[in-house]
């Protein structure tokens, strides 16, 4: 008999692709060029603008409130 293992499904659907044209533009290390990074940040600017582009470019209407709740379930190591 096989085992039952608990599986958690999390999609990226298009934001894989957004998610790759940012990195591949350079945004991320362009901000952070700008900005810089402080010892004290657990996320850079950098990170913090391209999910918040991955955000709006997920077509929701919810406020920026809701905006950890955006990724809850999406495999967020992947983008």
């Amino acid at each position: 008999m096989s085992q039952l293992v608990n599986i958690e499904v999390q999609t990226i659907n298009h934001l894989g692709i957004i998610a790759g044209i940012i990195d591949e533009i350079g945004i991320v290390e362009i901000i952070n060029e700008q900005l810089g990074i402080k010892p004290q940040e657990k996320l850079n600017s950098g990170i913090i603008v391209k999910s918040i582009i991955l955000n709006a470019m997920g077509f929701v209407s919810r406020p920026l409130s809701l905006f950890p709740q955006f990724f809850n379930d999406k495999a967020t190591e992947h983008l």
